[in-house]
């Protein structure tokens, strides 16, 4: 059985890696990598790309193609 929480008023899991956990993986190491950010977070490297995808989509942070590796950033404040 997983040991993931269910929120009690909707019935769904939480999120198992959160979004402020590569947020926060992005403030403390900066510009990084995928692995880099899968290893600090705790999961494993897809795991990290699609959740640093998502949040790309969202606006939140950019990423930059480097050699044959994507390099992740925050989007500066306005």
């Amino acid at each position: 059985m997983s040991d993931r929480k269910r929120d009690e008023s909707s019935g769904r899991f939480s999120e198992e890696y959160p979004r402020e956990d590569f947020l926060r993986a992005l403030e403390e190491l900066g510009a990084t990598g995928t692995t880099d950010v899968a290893e600090y977070v705790g999961c494993d490297r897809r795991t990290a790309y699609l959740k640093l995808q998502n949040l790309e989509e969202e606006g939140n942070i950019e990423s930059q193609k480097v050699g044959n590796a994507l390099l992740w950033k925050l989007v500066p404040d306005s």
